[in-house]
């Protein structure tokens, strides 16, 4: 059976995706072409070409376009054009993946927590020659899947330097005062070009929430104030590396982070007992471990008939340890001595070790083949160690110097798993105005675990896809895609894990079944982009039916102490659409003002194990305002962002407790000022309605399945609003 064909079975299955696509097609048949050129200018507007070349719809920004706004970063060149979304890869990805949807120089960035987005902000804006938006599909792209793709062309010289310089300086609504700094140094050497980043910023948070605790009559039984905080600095080196000479072109990406944190909680209880308030209190101290390294290259060979070679790497190590200490007062008493009566050690580890070899030539002047073969060596080693003040055993120092709980108590699981991956990407330029991209992509692997469970499994899957572009016009571009994707699991879900979001609840049990969840998505978008720059309208409409969704399962083994766990709860649905559309406000006078609206509204469905019932998995959507406005003779700019979440209907449910949660809508301004030509001093307000996370959870007698209602805990939270200061400089 061939690619399309089972993928024009999967298509016939989906009704919904079937009439969009009828309707669109009308569409386009009844529509009224342009000649390939009409309407595009070049010309009016200095700096760029929208010329749309053939089966080429890329437009391209020249760095003069950009020099009135004098940009600091590659980012902030960004920031001036409209209608563009950054996917930059990051670690959460299956392998080396597709890349995101940026290239440097035309090369993706071998990394996945070296990611390119991180990367633009440590490029200076004087090193950019232009910038490429390429929307359609291509075989020399070495990124895929993207609707459209950001290149950020550097400057090619003998020699050239440059040296990015930022001090920032933080005020949050408790008056702590905070300071950081980066630094970011670009050399060009011949064909050598080295970027070396050094990064000290600030990350504190306070968080205060206020919960009330209700009986099920509607009767107020409790309360609680609580202090969370986030003593946070990051501290980043990174250093990226280009070498080209001739056919030989290489690359090789360090970093090296460490966000290590202590996190003090203290809460304030006030119980309320046969008519009286029983004061009480609690605090926990828990020293977080969070840091990594990652090394990543790779090599291109181009061949004289200009296929061309290409081998990646990528190494890392991430490890996150946790050691929280809870001390309580006992009921009535909030000046007394507080007691330890709980011990909680978290220790993970996880390393990934990933080689690619691919191979890219053409078929044929209008048809280019890539094959390559992967393979991911994927380790966790963790532990867990959990004691209580109420347990049986005797104390032990190893836990703190309470009593272990043996049944919640992990020593330590190793999760390993080998995969192999070979694919296969045809790029066709069907003519002019169309391109269509397929892939066939073949995985084998094996997952052992080794510690109190031993087990080894193997699996193999199949992903097709096609992704096929329509330039019904110059602007007016129409995308279709069918892809089958399998997620990528998170191992610490094999072993029992610490709970980090319920205080009632220390741990979580292991799942060593889970397996991945694997999805048919269909996509249909339209994006119409106006004549010299001036505005960017696109809808995307997408469905997905999902095998093996993850989400809580019943692991309860002793019905005194019921649990959960990660799993597979079957089948899912997924839907939505999104509506983009960003302007510059030139019909306002304002040329050099762009606003941008996306609104995303989303549905979805599957059964709940615990209720049997049908229920939403994710959130409803959001709406995201943003503006911009530069006025290039007083080197100022100002703008927003506001957010609106569409809250309600999404609950998530749990072995012993049903939970909602709901978000407001948060705004952030900024302001900023370019002096001496060469500085520019921006005042960031983060927060700025002191906007509220609230969550309401039902706590129930037994579990959620034998419905008997035992409070409610009904609790808002918020870090308040802080202010930021940074001065950027570049010589």
């Amino acid at each position: 059976m061939s690619i399309l064909q089972i993928i024009m079975i999967r298509f016939r299955r989906n009704r919904t995706l079937s009439a969009l696509l009828l309707i669109t097609s009308t569409a386009v048949a009844q529509a009224q072409l342009e000649p390939l050129n009409a309407g595009v200018s070049g010309v009016d507007e200095p700096g760029i070409d929208t010329t749309e070349r053939e089966a080429d719809s890329t437009v391209i920004y020249d760095a003069q376009f950009f020099a009135p706004y004098n940009p600091i970063t590659a980012n902030d060149m960004l920031d001036r054009i409209p209608g563009l979304s950054l996917d930059g890869a990051d670690g959460s990805g299956r392998g080396l993946g597709t890349g995101g949807n940026v290239l440097i120089d035309g090369q993706r960035v071998a990394g996945k927590e070296n990611s390119p987005r991180d990367q633009l902000d440590r490029i200076s804006a004087s090193d950019v020659e232009r910038i490429e938006i390429i929307r359609d599909t291509s075989g020399n792209l070495d990124v895929r899947g993207a609707g459209q793709v950001i290149n950020i062309v550097l400057s090619d010289s003998a020699s050239r330097s440059s040296t990015q310089a930022e001090l920032i300086l933080r005020l949050n609504h408790d008056d702590t005062f905070e300071a950081g700094a980066s630094l970011s140094l670009s050399r060009q050497i011949g064909r050598l070009q080295a970027l070396f980043s050094l990064e000290a910023t600030p990350n504190f948070e306070n968080r205060e929430t206020w919960e009330t605790r209700l009986a099920p009559n509607g009767d107020i039984i409790g309360t609680l104030f609580e202090t969370n905080i986030r003593d946070q600095d990051k501290f980043l080196f990174s250093n990226n590396m280009n070498y080209n000479s001739g056919p030989h072109r290489m690359q090789l990406n360090t970093q090296i982070s460490n966000q290590s944190y202590p996190r003090p909680i203290r809460r304030d209880f006030v119980d309320f007992v046969g008519g009286e308030a029983v004061i009480r209190v609690e605090e926990e101290f828990i020293d977080n471990t969070e840091k990594n390294w990652e090394v990543g290259g790779d090599y291109v060979y181009r061949l004289d008939d200009d296929s061309r070679l290409q081998f990646l790497f990528i190494a890392n190590e991430d490890v996150r340890d946790s050691v929280r200490e809870r001390f309580a007062s006992e009921p009535g008493d909030s000046t007394a001595d507080l007691r330890k009566v709980l011990f909680i050690e978290s220790n993970e580890t996880t390393t990934e070790r990933i080689v690619q070899g691919n191979y890219n030539f053409s078929l044929k002047e209008s048809q280019s083949l890539r094959l390559g073969l992967e393979r991911a060596d994927t380790r966790l080693d963790s532990s867990l160690f959990i004691a209580s003040a109420e347990g049986s055993e005797p104390p032990s120092d190893r836990f703190g110097g309470l009593s272990p709980l043996p049944a919640l108590n992990n020593p330590g699981t190793e999760v390993q798993e080998i995969r192999y991956e070979g694919f296969a990407f045809h790029n066709w330029t069907l003519n002019a105005r169309m391109n269509l991209e397929s892939s066939l992509v073949y995985e084998a692997s094996e997952i052992s675990q080794r510690g109190t469970v031993r087990k080894i499994r193997d699996f193999d899957f199949l992903r097709p896809a096609v992704d096929y572009r329509f330039n019904i016009t110059d602007n007016f571009q129409l995308r279709a895609a069918i892809s089958r994707n399998v997620s990528q699991l998170s191992f610490a879900n094999f072993a029992a894990t610490a709970n980090e979001d319920d205080r009632d609840r220390d741990a979580d049990a292991g799942n060593p079944e889970l397996v991945p969840e694997k999805e048919w998505k269909y996509s249909v978008e339209a994006e119409y982009r106006l004549p010299e720059d001036a505005a960017v309208f696109s809808v995307n409409v997408f469905h997905a039916d999902i095998e093996d969704f993850i989400g809580r399962i019943n692991a309860t083994i002793d019905p005194r102490n019921p649990l959960s766990a990660v799993g597979n709860i079957g089948r899912a649905e997924r839907r939505g659409i999104t509506i983009n559309a960003s302007t510059r406000l030139s019909y306002w006078n304002m040329p050099d003002a762009i606003a941008s609206l996306e609104v995303a509204l989303f549905d979805s469905s599957a059964t709940d194990p615990f209720l049997g019932t049908k229920q939403r998995v994710g959130s409803r959507g959001q709406a995201d305002l943003e503006f911009r406005h530069d006025i290039p003779g007083l080197g100022l700019s100002y703008g927003m962002e506001y957010h609106y979440p569409f809250d309600g209907g999404y609950y998530e449910i749990d072995v012993t407790t049903i939970t909602r949660n709901d978000n407001e809508p948060y705004l952030n301004l900024f302001v900023s000022r370019v002096f001496f030509d060469d500085i520019t001093f921006r005042l960031e307000s983060d927060n700025t309605l002191d906007d509220y996370r609230c969550r309401e959870r039902r706590r129930f007698v037994g579990t959620t399945m034998d419905g008997t209602p035992r409070l409610t805990e009904d609790s808002c939270s918020s870090r308040f609003r802080r202010l930021i200061l940074s001065v950027q400089t570049v010589f």
